[in-house]
């Protein structure tokens, strides 16, 4: 790695690209950002808009493998495998992470990320002339069965939420939220020190912005390669351009792992597929993002819309949407009773997920100039800004790097 004033070379076009892009840009380097002409495709830009701190319970544990029947998609669930025989690698790693030892160090590693999320949101958010983004009014949580509600009050209210709080909604919140809904809510829970961003588009509109302002490049095209001449690392783009740099930052989501094992890199990614609806006609009030637990999906008002999303569908990256989680999302829409007007526009996405769903975040040791950010699963947005002060500060010379020790690739021998 080099000193600032060198360069910066970022794959990606997600936020977690432009956080670090910008990171490394605040610390003086002069960034180009190299991404495909499509600005809302990644998955960082189809998600709930949640900045989720109290998930610091990682998806790899014993407890969410012993609840993956009953939220089968096949009855009624989330929870999707399509062609499972194609991920048998990926399967047997979750497996292994799932074990409690390795659970429980899982806990620990995402909840020192978790712990400062919101307040790097705010200095980003600060940073790019963004803060009217960040709403920080928490989010609901609700059920609506008393038998859920008992059991799921209970598990959230004892759980570890690291720097998030939750307690029964007051009484006029759920009356507001109830008045709004076609079915009766049997329990509901306010959470704080959570967040959400007030529109997706806006903030990847903001995000570019700031980038070219402070004196970066943006270069629409999608790198093809990565290529090793000794201990330097170069990025071949599509339309054969060689392009070099002193510091080269890997944040291609799932692209990430094809980049990455030409160099001998493990990144064992999956796509993890979500699914929303959003519609741009509504009367649904400015509510917090509400959680409806028992349906397994989150609504969120954005300025652009109101959106519905869910669901978690293990697939081939190339694989083609399935319809029926649309479907099932419409039908939740209309079960709800929510107040929206019109057809939405359908989305799905896939998120970058390691088998231990921590991200992938670190300097690699057998380069000079290549380090990477990429895995983030569900908490793409949530960590974007920490992960993009994080490698930024690893990425100087002689800077930090033992906070990163939990995330390398090494970890996937």
């Amino acid at each position: 790695m080099s000193t600032p004033s060198a360069t910066a070379l970022v794959i990606g076009g997600g936020v977690i690209g432009y956080a670090g892009a910008l990171a490394l840009q605040r610390a003086g380097w002069r960034v180009t950002l190299v991404a495909p002409d499509e600005p809302t495709a990644p998955p960082s830009w189809g998600n709930a808009g949640h900045i989720a701190t109290e998930q610091v319970e990682p998806l790899a544990t014993l407890a969410t493998l012993r609840s993956a029947l009953r939220r089968w998609h096949r009855f009624g669930g989330p929870l999707d495998l399509r062609q499972p025989w194609r991920h048998r690698a990926w399967l047997r790693r979750y497996l292994r992470a799932c074990m409690p030892a390795r659970a429980a160090a899982g806990r620990v590693a995402l909840a020192g990320l978790l712990a400062d999320a919101l307040p790097a949101w705010r200095r980003l958010a600060a940073a790019i002339d963004a803060s009217d983004l960040l709403l920080e009014h928490g989010h609901w949580l609700c059920w609506e069965s008393a038998r859920s509600a008992a059991r799921g009050s209970a598990a959230w209210q004892g759980a570890d939420l690291g720097t998030a709080r939750c307690a029964p909604l007051p009484a006029a919140q759920r009356e507001a939220l109830q008045a709004e809904l076609g079915v009766p809510l049997a329990g509901a829970l306010g959470f704080e020190h959570t967040a959400q961003i007030a529109d997706l588009p806006t903030l990847a509109r903001r995000l570019e912005l700031a980038l070219v302002r402070g004196g970066g490049t943006i270069v629409r095209s999608r790198v093809q390669a990565l290529q090793a001449s000794g201990v330097r690392v170069q990025a071949l783009d599509a339309g054969g351009v060689r392009r070099d740099a002193d510091v080269i930052l890997v944040c291609a989501g799932l692209h990430s792992r094809g980049l990455l094992a030409g160099l001998g890199l493990p990144a064992p990614l999956i796509a993890e597929r979500g699914y929303h609806l959003q519609w741009a006609r509504h009367d649904w009030p400015a509510l917090p993002p509400v959680v409806f637990e028992d349906r397994s999906v989150i609504l969120t008002r954005f300025s652009s819309g109101l959106r519905l999303a869910g669901h978690v569908e293990y697939a081939v990256p190339d694989a083609a949407p399935d319809p029926r989680k649309w479907a099932r999302l419409a039908r939740h829409a209309a079960q709800l009773g929510l107040p929206v007007r019109g057809e939405p526009s359908a989305w799905f996405g896939a998120r970058p997920t390691l088998p231990d769903y921590l991200p992938a975040l670190g300097v690699a040791d057998a380069y000079d100039n290549l380090a990477y950010a990429f895995g983030h699963q569900h908490l793409g947005l949530t960590l974007a800004a920490t992960t993009g002060e994080r490698i930024a500060r690893a990425c100087m010379q002689g800077g930090p790097r033992t906070e990163l020790a939990p995330f390398g690739l090494a970890r996937f021998g």
